[in-house]
């Protein structure tokens, strides 16, 4: 670590300049330690976690409808609240964040989400009654929403700007690959080893981050300034130029030393970025992505489709991968706003084909019991029959690939990332909260009428809705969202503050 960078004085000694010297701000922009990584790393093992536990009732409710044991055997009702619990979880999780993040700090308010993940698990795992797998479903719920308000805040503060769009989408890499994984290992363990195996990367992210440091601008907001500096050394490595990055951070929390009073909340430069994330994880949970993850091979199941509905949801999950890690290596070359133009584009289509293909297409050859999307075929019976060998049934695997592929390149990981790097210093914690308690409020919405809607309209209704707000998002990204590509935390802040828009266009 460098000698004191604070009092130090002497002619030979430029304590923090106004603006770095270019051959400065290209130390601070390069990565000279791969720490940061392992960092991210560890923390981005909780949404690895939540991604496994949101799709857990995939392969789960199938098996759950023809359980020998009565208890567990799950009606319509009961499989329609199995699959949005989590979400009722999550929001509440959301509203935990708000105090947390900020009373304990990112990291050790996603370490405190271990303890829930872990014991829903235990529940599910064990399960001898329907009762104890809403709790355990709601318990996972309530961590994945504490995570997913903490890890994105956390990863964005402790980033280079140079590489902050990369390691930001890595929050919804892993929960991709969280779901992927679900999926393969669904192939072959049964539900309630499924359950115990969502324990392992709960333990792993508890040791890991035991050894992580916390975030600086969180440690700068405690007055720990002694402890900030270590972390920042310890993330940039031991010969990394740190001076002018520790300043800029440093001088943005003294700014902001005190908590957003509701006066200054009527302020441009806090409420504004506020609306634009919540709007932005309102409008990313109305696209239809929760309810389309979480009853997956039952949609699958209840269309025509060539192929098992477990082997198409497999497929989809690594569809899904592979774009977010798309996302991840451009969106640091591309910006955000295109990839959200393209992202909202390739979901309106796809959303506008699986509703088209659903009220003229196909239908099965037989009815399908196993999971009962409906209570009565979709179609009329003039309707062709599917033959197994038809390509045509390959239509909904397609379209579900491109909606989840569009959806993993931009409204995906960008709306997280964008809502940890615009949200004000001082409202950071709470605001993070609030963002993830609207959204997962929202899906439990979408995800508790979605059964109902399509049991009383049909399948196809809701897509037709999916498509028509990813038009909305189209018109909001071109009219609302900045573009902050390449800008550290504290530059985007003084945009809003100084409302020169020309700053991010």
């Amino acid at each position: 670590m460098q000698e004191p960078l604070l009092g130090a004085e002497g002619p030979g000694y430029d304590t923090f300049p106004e603006e770095p010297a270019p051959e400065d701000r290209s130390r601070v922009g390069a990565l000279q330690n791969k720490r940061v990584f392992l960092a991210t790393f560890a923390a981005v093992l909780g949404n690895f976690s939540f991604g496994y536990a949101l799709v857990y009732t995939s392969p789960v409710i199938p098996a759950l409808e023809h359980a020998s044991d009565p208890e567990l055997r799950l009606t319509k009702s009961q499989a329609s609240w199995f699959g949005s619990v989590f979400t009722l979880g999550a929001a509440t999780g959301g509203l935990s964040a708000m105090v947390l993040n900020d009373l304990l700090g990112r990291k050790l308010s996603i370490m405190f989400s271990a303890a829930p993940s872990a014991a829903g698990y235990a529940l599910m795992a064990g399960a001898h009654g329907f009762w104890m797998l809403l709790l355990g479903r709601t318990l996972t719920g309530f961590a994945g929403g504490l995570t997913a308000a903490c890890i994105p805040v956390y990863v964005s503060e402790i980033s280079p700007p140079r590489v902050r769009g990369a390691l930001g989408a890595t929050p919804q890499l892993m929960a991709v690959f969280g779901s992927l994984s679900l999926y393969a290992l669904g192939l072959w363990l049964p539900w309630r080893w499924l359950a115990v195996a969502g324990e392992v990367p709960v333990l792993v992210m508890i040791l890991l981050l035991s050894f992580m440091p916390n975030s600086p601008r969180f440690l700068l907001s405690r007055g720990r300034d002694e402890e900030a500096l270590q972390a920042l050394a310890w993330l940039r490595g031991a010969h990394a130029d740190i001076r002018w990055e520790f300043e800029q951070i440093q001088d943005n929390v003294q700014r902001q030393s005190s908590r957003v009073s509701w006066a200054e909340a009527r302020a441009p430069e806090v409420y504004r970025p506020i609306i634009i994330a919540l709007l932005m994880r309102f409008l990313q949970q109305l696209t239809g992505i929760t309810p389309i993850l979480v009853y997956l091979q039952s949609i699958f199941a209840s269309t025509a489709v060539l192929l098992p509905p477990e082997d198409d949801a497999a497929i989809v999950g690594a569809v899904r991968l592979f774009s977010v890690l798309i996302a991840a290596l451009t969106m640091d070359l591309a910006g955000r706003k295109v990839l959200l133009f393209v992202s909202a584009s390739i979901m309106f289509a796809a959303n506008l084909t699986l509703g088209l293909y659903v009220h003229l297409g196909p239908s099965p050859l037989t009815p399908n019991g196993t999971i009962g999307l409906e209570s009565a075929p979709l179609r009329d019976s003039e309707q062709p029959l599917a033959s197994p060998t038809s390509y045509l049934t390959l239509v909904p695997l397609l379209a579900t690939m491109f909606f989840i592929m569009g959806y993993a390149m931009g409204w995906g990981p960008i709306t997280w990332l964008l809502m940890s790097e615009i949200l004000p210093l001082r409202a950071r914690g709470a605001a993070s909260g609030l963002c993830v308690l609207a959204s997962w409020l929202t899906a439990f919405a979408l995800t508790k009428s979605f059964l109902p809607v399509v049991n009383t309209f049909g399948l196809q209704v809701p897509f037709f809705f999916f498509a028509a707000v990813c038009l909305v998002n189209l018109v909001f990204t071109g009219c609302c969202v900045p573009e902050t590509k390449g800008r550290s935390l504290e530059q985007i802040e003084s945009f809003f503050r100084t409302r020169r828009w020309s700053f991010l266009r």
